[in-house]
């Protein structure tokens, strides 16, 4: 740790540490820490590129410091979720949990303990790390799949590439002579710190940059030159009517396409009508998505024709109900015009360009082990086939074990177990780094899923929704306390050194203490346990190829990683297809994929299909709830994180955004307190009428905390007692695929 200035008052030590939440950013801080306690902050004052954090992380002492910081165990004394528990002491704490434990795991067996663990800590050794290696040892554990950021992004990658390293590095932007940001607003959820700056300095440079999405975003305001409103849901029509547009007019490139690809023709059935009658032009993608044809039609042009050109599909369009589909038009739209494998293209994807975890894109797997499932380690997982729809054929992406449940579908598992098709019964719930009832979808169902479980663990910080529910919560420490790495967003190539700066608050402990002290109680001796905090440490920096000075980056807080050239994904298989191929299972870009259709199911096509569903705008539905709801991610919060900081919160009302068009239909003015509702519930909330969200939308930005009054009115604005909790086949979350209806409260 190094010191930085001696004040007259006493000594000021600079620790350097970081931001580690589940944004987009790993940024550096630098904690002044005075008599114990952090008295500011800074960020990142060195060499460029500078790692500088946004304002959530200069609040950071108002969330390390606030009076709501749970402080010691607590055990639950009234209802389940009435929020009412008493103190006790970490011995009783742990003993209580230790024989819930085991009583579970001799009546119904280990496949009853489910983990469920999320992003909430994003440290590399804390958080859910420690947790699982004790299940593990303790005979196993029932887990969960499917990330809801960019589950479906993710499995559009596999199956498009092989591989989920996609993009170039932010500063090969430059080299771009067109930009299209589709659904991304990157000021507010920063994937990756330096993206804005790059961005900002694309437009100075004169490169056009075309935003897509409904609302008129930040991005869209500082960014971009052209704004094209699109409605949810329908992105992957636009992008199919634009590879319609190159291909008919033969704007593609033939060369790279009969080169590095498979399945053209096929895809070419589909956009032709071949297939059912229906060709998909710019005219058809428009009666669908409101965006006009010649719109359509002239974006594709130009990205076909101004190269090379770099398209960017942001996640947001794959939060949706079939949103692996959008993600496989946007790969194919970036292959039919050759803008992969080259500077100033990119490769449209998971966009992890750069990984210290996988230099060279792995082939696919040997075909005698295609039909097992991945050893994990995990006892509860052994045996297991893949499940259904899982890309199992392929190395990487999301381990394809048929013994997982799927995130959003948690809540439903919870309450019908193996009669309804889950793997196990679940009667135990373990909770680290996670606000799963506010955070999944489907929150009021989550809450009798809860209230169902015969027992709660939870660690936390603070008294969440998801803590109200639990039978014990344990306070853990947050990365001030303790020291951690944090690993790049999306590929940037860097590390964060979390050195702690202060001893823990309270009888608050790490997660990785909290299983230290349980583990005895369970009789087992997690090999990790044996090593101190920065052994493992070490440990973890070895296993990585880019880390050559451990002590280093620990002193510096950080660790830029000095690259010669940007990086271009897929430029060896570009520059050298008869040495490197594509790892995919035929060794090209797969426009077609063949493992797709070897599943015979038309949920999950081999080509990029436009696939309506139950809560399109079109849906039968849509006639009781005409408006779609959209819930993006909030510059105030980190998904829930950050919802009790008061810096942050004033910044801007929490309200769901409405058009001028919408509130004027329904006798709503700005600043009205109204009701958004569906079948799954109601949530009471301020409306701010603005003309940045096209009309027939809605948005309500996720991650503010579940707050029901006693008719089950959520007061908080809490977006997933809106959402589905049916997945699609890829994984993707619904998000984004919600119908609702707006109306004035009623007068109390």
């Amino acid at each position: 740790m190094e010191v930085s200035k001696t004040c007259l008052d006493g000594d000021v030590r600079v620790v350097n540490t970081g931001c580690c939440h589940d944004c987009g950013g790993r940024c550096v801080l630098k904690a002044h820490v005075k008599d114990g306690r952090v008295t500011r902050f800074e960020s990142d004052t060195g060499d460029d590129p500078q790692i500088r954090a946004c304002m959530r992380g200069r609040a950071y002492r108002q969330r390390l410091y606030s009076p709501d910081r749970l402080r010691y165990p607590l055990r639950r004394v009234g209802k389940k979720g009435a929020g009412k528990f008493e103190r006790v002491s970490w011995d009783e704490a742990l003993n209580e949990v230790a024989g819930r434990l085991k009583h579970v795991k001799e009546t119904y067996g280990n496949a009853s303990i489910l983990l469920m663990a999320s992003g909430g800590n994003q440290g590399m050794l804390h958080g859910p790390l420690p947790v699982g290696a004790m299940l593990q040892e303790f005979g196993g554990f029932t887990r969960t799949w499917g990330i809801a950021s960019y589950e479906g992004a993710m499995y559009a990658s596999m199956a498009t590439y092989g591989t989920i390293r996609t993009g170039n590095s932010r500063e090969d932007l430059l080299n771009s002579k067109m930009v299209i940001l589709w659904g991304w607003n990157p000021a507010v959820t920063i994937q990756d710190p330096g993206t804005s700056l790059m961005l900002a300095r694309v437009r100075e440079k004169g490169i056009k940059i075309v935003a897509v999405d409904p609302r008129y975003t930040e991005s869209v305001a500082t960014f971009a030159s052209q704004w094209i409103p699109i409605r949810p849901g329908t992105d992957s029509a636009v992008l199919i009517a634009m590879a319609y547009v190159i291909l008919s007019e033969n704007l593609q490139d033939q060369a790279f396409i009969d080169q590095h690809t498979v399945g053209i023709e096929k895809y070419k059935d589909y956009l032709f009508g071949v297939d059912d009658g229906v060709q998909k032009t710019p005219q058809w993608a428009e009666s669908i998505s409101t965006v006009p044809a010649e719109v359509i039609a002239q974006l594709a042009r130009e990205y076909a024709l101004i190269k090379p050109a770099a398209l960017i599909a942001g996640w947001a369009p794959a939060r949706a109900a079939f949103g692996e589909q959008y993600s496989r038009a946007a790969n194919v739209l970036t292959a039919i015009t050759g803008n992969i494998g080259v500077s100033g293209g990119y490769a449209s994807g998971f966009m992890r360009a750069y990984s210290s975890r996988e230099f060279s894109h792995k082939k696919a797997m040997a075909p005698p082990d295609r039909e097992k499932a991945r050893p994990t380690g995990n006892p509860v997982e052994d045996g297991a086939l893949p499940r259904k729809y899982s890309l199992h054929k392929l190395y990487g992406g999301t381990n394809p074990s048929g013994a997982r449940i799927h995130n959003a579908k948690i809540f439903d598992a919870i309450l019908r177990g193996r009669t309804g098709g889950y793997p196990a019964d679940i009667k135990l719930g373990y909770v680290v780094a996670s606000n799963c009832l506010n955070q999944n979808p489907n929150t009021r169902r989550g809450e009798a899923a809860l209230k169902a479980l015969d027992f709660l663990v939870v660690h936390e910080q603070f008294m969440t929704p998801t803590a109200r529910f639990a039978d014990v919560v344990l306070p853990v420490n947050t990365f001030m306390e303790r020291n951690d790495i944090a690993p790049p967003w999306l590929g940037s190539p860097y590390y964060i050194y979390l050195n702690k700066a202060v001893d823990s608050l309270y009888e608050s402990k790490s997660d990785l203490d909290i299983c230290r002290e349980l583990a005895p109680k369970l009789g087992i001796s997690p090999m990790m346990y044996n090593f101190s905090e920065d052994e493992i440490l070490q440990g973890i920096a070895a296993g990585r190829n880019d880390i050559p000075d451990y002590g280093a980056m620990q002193r510096d807080g950080v660790l830029k990683i000095r690259l010669d050239e940007p990086v271009v994904s897929f430029k060896e298989q570009i520059e050298n297809p008869d040495n490197t191929s594509f790892p995919t299972l035929s060794g090209k870009i797969e426009i077609h994929c063949e493992h797709l259709a070897e599943m015979g199911d038309p949920s999950v096509p081999s080509i990029p299909r436009y696939m309506p569903h139950a809560e399109s705008h079109d849906a039968p539905l849509a006639k009781q709830y005409p408006l779609q709801l959209i819930t993006p991610h909030d510059k105030k919060r980190a998904h829930s994180t950050w919802h009790n900081v008061s810096w942050c919160s004033e910044v801007e009302p929490h309200v769901i955004a409405i058009s001028p068009v919408d509130a004027l239909d329904r006798d709503i003015r700005d600043e009205d307190t109204v009701d958004v509702f569906n079948d799954r519930g109601r949530v009471r909330i301020r409306a701010r009428v603005t003309e940045r969200i096209m009309p027939g939308v809605v948005e309500l930005t996720q991650g503010a905390w579940y707050d029901p009054d006693e008719k089950g009115v959520d007061r908080g604005g809490c977006a997933n007692v809106l959402t589905r909790d049916e997945a699609s086949p890829g994984g993707a979350h619904p998000m984004n695929s919600a119908l609702v209806q707006v109306e004035p409260s009623p007068q109390d």
